[in-house]
């Protein structure tokens, strides 16, 4: 009998495209619904990166590009380092990427061999934990929780490191809790990694959405230190489907045979209507939206409290209040559809993120405006009673 291969039986659904097709389904029989569910900011792409992509088009810039990307948007990127982390990353170290998923695809690609083990957060992004696996990783969670602002710490990671493991991927800021790490604490994490002859991987897709501070760059804890970002989150390209990577010396080559192989380039449109992202009269634009999101946290995360919902991580980037609803329900899973279908509001049940008690924890994202963020608030107080 013909089959897949074995290693899709640990690969689950993302439960939350399965909870937005639903939600869709009841919009198309008319009903009203909330989206709090999808980590996709609500506002469209700055002009100046759509006109810069319409000029590209119009000038036939529709061909391939090198498997790395453009000269010119890695050296953009690289600025973009000098200049907003007073960071110094050569353009050479700089892989343009078919978004950050594209990024860890190829990072993975080039590090994971059949079997090792890699150390993740729980809770965390789900899709990292099956890229792994897609390249015969496998992952090992550390259960994060409030007392380390859900984030590893080096005693945790030394602990469980062995023999087998190869490395760690960290998120700062992270989903589903909106936490940071601290440029002493990345470097310590990257300390625990070189001890071990390990890599370390962060995630940095939510750099520029954080409000009371600047997240700091693992680039500035190391050369040796792979960092993923992305244009969708800050810059607000998700459907452009465009990330990059800093890359270690060392292994740059090797990334290069892979994008030749696996993707050939990134989206050349995408490309030129990045090199706009940089732009000051764009950055003004995405620092009013910085703003505006950091208006709806503070609108929000006060609201749930107040109707049962703790909200248990310090909320200080990305667009998610991560709540313990384990005084309202006994199941996120069920809570989720349960909220759904009789109140009309669309948030993400913790089993999405991983199994460090997710029947506890509910994400709710704050991407869309504040009225509709109040009548979420108002549906939620009605149903639960308060």
């Amino acid at each position: 009998m013909l089959r897949s291969a074995q290693r899709l039986a640990d690969i689950a659904p993302f439960h939350v495209v399965e909870l937005l097709t639903r939600a869709r389904q009841l919009e198309s029989e008319g009903r009203d619904i909330i989206h709090m569910e999808v980590g996709e900011p609500d506002f469209a792409t700055p002009a100046p990166i759509v006109n810069a992509a319409v000029d590209a088009l119009n000038r036939g810039k529709t061909l391939y590009t090198q498997a790395l990307g453009l000269p010119e948007l890695r050296q953009a990127i690289s600025d973009f380092y000098r200049q907003r982390y007073g960071v110094a990353v050569p353009a050479a170290r700089i892989a343009v990427t078919n978004g950050a998923s594209g990024a860890l695809n190829l990072a993975f690609a080039c590090l994971a061999d059949p079997g090792n083990e890699w150390l993740l957060a729980d809770p965390g992004y789900p899709c990292n934990r099956h890229i792994l696996r897609t390249y015969e990783g496998r992952p090992v969670a550390i259960p994060v929780g409030a007392q380390s602002n859900f984030q590893p710490t080096p005693a945790q990671v030394a602990s469980a490191w062995n023999e087998n493991t190869a490395g760690l991927l960290v998120a700062s800021p992270a989903n589903p809790t909106g936490t940071l790490l601290t440029l002493p604490e990345i470097t310590a994490l990257a300390d625990v990694c070189r001890a071990r002859a390990g890599h370390f991987l962060v995630d940095e897709i939510y750099h520029g959405l954080t409000y009371e501070t600047d997240a700091p760059t693992a680039c500035a804890a190391g050369d040796d230190i792979w960092v993923i970002n992305s244009f969708s989150k800050y810059f607000q390209m998700t459907g452009w489907r465009l990330g990059w990577m800093v890359i270690p010396e060392a292994f740059v080559r090797d990334v290069e045979k892979l994008a030749q192989n696996l993707v050939l380039c990134p989206s050349t449109p995408a490309q030129y209507a990045a090199l706009a992202a940089f732009q000051p009269e764009t950055i003004a634009i995405l620092e009013e939206r910085r703003a505006e999101f950091r208006r709806r946290r503070d609108f929000l995360a006060p609201a749930l409290e107040g109707i049962g919902l703790a909200v248990v991580a310090r909320p200080e980037g990305a667009f998610y209040l991560y709540c313990d609803c384990s005084a309202v329900a006994a199941d996120s899973f069920a809570l989720a559809r349960e909220l759904l279908e009789e109140a009309g509001v669309a948030a993400t049940p913790g089993l999405d993120f991983g199994t460090n008690a997710p029947e506890k924890y509910i994400r709710f994202a704050y991407t869309t405006g504040v009225d509709r963020l109040a009548e979420a608030v108002e549906r939620l107080r009605r149903h639960f009673g308060r």
